[in-house]
């Protein structure tokens, strides 16, 4: 009776001993298969000719392999990346006390003429376009400076020279002496960047030197006007690479470290946004700041407002409105400024330009750019709406003398 029991133990041991032995069959031939999903990519004949199929390597993985082409750009670039430092000096301003008659005989006519001056301090950055020496950067890193002082990557300083500002554009020259042998930043092309491309700023936010943010291009040909900076004309690259005070004037590198951009603006409300001013237009700016120091933009004289159907419809309904717009796409002209060519040509306030030289205008922006790309003293032929008329009109260009 006991040999029963004893095969039945017998045949349940050898039942799990064979399970186990698969196990580990399946399991080692599973360990030879694994490695070949990691070898090269199949031969694929066409023609007779074999052709490995290429495996592209992910910017991703190239980000996060040991030398990145964050790293790659930033090497490319970095010593022409160069700080800024401003000093202004202003007047303090007169305290009423001290022009009391009274005052002025205690203690004398010249005790209020010796009150000390008040020292400005700026900092912002910039990169080296020529080997000479020269610099660009925006202008309100050196508008109103008294003295200008450039500090490279290696930590040598120079002083720097103002060659030219461009308010409107927010760019401007300075030039250093400091041989021919500088290192140059790589000038790219705006003209090719595309939402989602890389986005790598480089300068000296807050006076941390030398400082890199990566971020991607979030947007293209952001007006100035939407940017809330309304006496600009640029359509600004904007990006999500950090910006701050400081980073004013370096540049905006594409992955490749070729400068895209020119970091200018950031919005105190905006948390993530930066905006950077096209290399290409800059390009053009700069030549004109070395050969005259200045550049001329042409100017109507007109505050205006896109405006379209459903934006005339609300203002028409509201019975507390002083005008009635005419419910069309164009650019309602808000406001003439004074002894302006739009002001001579007769465009009144209430006008809607509807046309430029025959070519349809439906935004602000785009009628902006149409005066900025025109020359001075070029006569445009602007077709306005006037209540339920429309009047072809001459405007003579001329130069806008204060971008405020």
């Amino acid at each position: 009776m006991r040999f029963p029991k004893l095969s039945r133990s017998l045949r349940q041991l050898s039942t799990h001993v064979l399970a186990i032995a698969l196990g580990v069959v399946l399991a080692v031939s599973t360990l030879q298969v694994l490695p070949s999903q990691a070898e090269p990519a199949p031969t694929i004949t066409a023609g007779g000719i074999s052709e490995l199929i290429a495996q592209r390597q992910s910017p991703a993985s190239a980000a996060i392999g040991s030398t990145s082409f964050v790293t790659a750009a930033v090497n490319r670039v970095g010593s022409a990346v160069v700080r800024i430092d401003t000093e202004r000096t202003i007047a303090r301003r007169a305290d009423p006390f001290l022009e009391d008659p009274f005052f002025r005989r205690f203690f004398g006519e010249g005790f209020s003429q010796q009150m000390p001056s008040e020292q400005l301090r700026g900092l912002g950055s910039g990169f080296i376009i020529d080997k000479s020496g020269l610099v660009l950067t925006n202008a309100h890193v050196v508008d109103k400076a008294d003295k200008v002082t450039v500090r490279l990557k290696d930590g040598r300083t120079f002083e720097g020279k103002v060659q030219g500002i461009d308010e409107v554009t927010d760019l401007a020259v300075v030039k250093i002496n400091a041989g021919n042998d500088l290192p140059v930043a790589p000038l790219g092309s705006s003209t090719n960047v595309q939402v989602g491309d890389w986005a790598i700023a480089v300068g000296n936010p807050l006076g941390f030197d030398n400082t890199v943010t990566l971020g991607i291009v979030s947007t293209l040909k952001r007006s100035s006007a939407q940017v809330g900076i309304s006496d600009k004309r640029l359509d600004f690259i904007q990006t999500d690479a950090a910006i701050n005070p400081g980073n004013s004037g370096g540049p905006l590198l594409n992955g490749q470290g070729e400068v895209i951009g020119i970091n200018t603006a950031i919005r105190p409300d905006a948390m993530g946004i930066g905006f950077a001013i096209p290399i290409d237009k800059a390009k053009a700016i700069a030549a004109q700041l070395q050969r005259d120091g200045k550049v001329a933009h042409p100017y109507l004289g007109v505050q205006m407002l896109t405006l379209t159907p459903d934006l005339a419809k609300q203002n028409n309904t509201d019975p507390n409105s002083p005008i009635q717009i005419p419910e069309i796409n164009g650019v309602f002209v808000m406001r003439v400024v004074p002894n302006s060519p739009a002001a001579s040509a007769g465009i009144r306030r209430g006008d809607v330009i509807l046309q430029v030289d025959g070519k349809a205008i439906t935004s602000a922006e785009q009628l902006q750019n149409v005066v900025e790309d025109s020359r001075l003293g070029q006569v445009l032929q602007v077709k306005v709406q006037r209540g339920n008329q429309t009047q072809q009109l001459s405007v003579r260009t001329a130069e806008l003398q204060n971008a405020s």
